[in-house]
């Protein structure tokens, strides 16, 4: 038999079976669950739920912006206590060393060994919290971590558990103390979600849900809906959901446009091509379709591209945003039919 040539395309999968249909109203009423939980206590912020569950379930880690007080952190809190897993959360603070985060080795008097102790990165569900307080000597320890799930501490390599979820929190105003994620470690995260202040209904919705309970005592009625076998289970049924050469071509075509774009200084790289695709496959399963449509791809575009991007200096001074570029950039490009 003739090998195959490298750079030869892969096979196309054939469609989902009636079996994958019967998993995808899983995957949907799976998300229906966490929804619910994480609503006990969240008032509005349906769409950085979804993009976490749709993170999850893409495999991908997910990086949260936006000022202090609008439950970036308790979102996430409460979205581990929905999985039944190991949740940590590390708190960045400047004095962090990456020893104290990836673990370290220590020797074991009694027998003369060196004995490697796991730092809090072993779980499952890792918030990191403020990440842009951390140095960048402990930015950098996080690389291998998030690329590769594996930790290699004085040149022993250590797995980490699976799966490995990583959701972290950063404030975008407050500069003091804090230091600027590098695009690479940006390039990591399979989505930047930007959340907004609520709007004065869900405040007010706020106030009422709250107004007996200063201390949050309703987490303790979230209850865990999701296995870790669970997770391996549908990520496998995303992974499997189908998609047309024509919308391969239109992500492709998205992507290559911020690289030629007169508006962008940098563009995306493929990691965010296949974030895109990744993304688009989990949208479609919590829609609960067999197939990826255009509109999925439009809809986690921004997410997918706007921390992979940057304005030239110009365009940054007239105030436009990566939102603006984006949302050009897909309207300027024919959608497939």
């Amino acid at each position: 038999m003739e090998e195959p040539r490298t750079g030869d395309p892969a096979p196309i999968p054939a469609p989902p079976s009636s079996q994958d249909r019967l998993e995808l109203e899983a995957v949907h009423a799976a998300a229906d669950r966490i929804r619910s939980e994480v609503g006990k206590l969240i008032v509005g912020q349906r769409e950085l739920i979804d993009l976490l569950i749709v993170s999850l379930l893409a495999g991908g880690h997910v990086l949260v912006e936006g000022v202090p007080g609008i439950a970036k952190t308790l979102t996430a809190r409460l979205l581990a206590k929905t999985i039944d897993a190991t949740y940590r959360r590390i708190q960045f603070t400047p004095d962090l060393m990456p020893s104290d985060v990836t673990g370290t080795t220590v020797l074991h008097t009694a027998d003369a060994r060196f004995i490697f102790n796991p730092g809090p990165v072993f779980g499952n569900l890792i918030l990191i919290d403020e990440i842009n307080r951390a140095p960048a000597k402990t930015q950098a320890a996080l690389f291998e971590v998030m690329a590769e799930q594996q930790v290699t501490v004085d040149g022993t390599t250590h797995t980490l558990p699976d799966p490995f979820f990583v959701i972290a929190t950063q404030n975008p105003i407050e500069q003091e103390g804090t230091y600027r994620l590098p695009e690479a470690q940006l390039d990591r995260f399979l989505v930047r979600i930007v959340v907004d202040y609520p709007d004065q209904t869900e405040e007010r919705d706020i106030l009422y849900r709250f107004r007996s309970d200063f201390m949050q005592r309703q987490q303790e009625d979230v209850q865990a809906v999701l296995s870790k076998a669970q997770i391996a289970e549908y990520r496998a049924v995303v992974e499997r959901i189908f998609i047309r050469d024509e919308l391969l071509d239109y992500i492709a075509a998205v992507v290559y446009r911020t690289r030629t774009h007169p508006d962008l200084y940098l563009g995306a790289s493929p990691r965010a091509s296949l974030a895109i695709l990744r993304l688009a496959k989990a949208v479609a399963a919590l829609a609960g379709r067999d197939f990826v449509t255009p509109d999925d791809i439009q809809q986690v575009a921004f997410p997918a591209l706007n921390h992979r991007i940057i304005l030239t200096p110009e365009r940054e001074m007239e105030g436009f945003g990566t939102k603006d570029v984006i949302k050009e950039i897909l309207q300027g490009i024919e959608i497939p039919r």
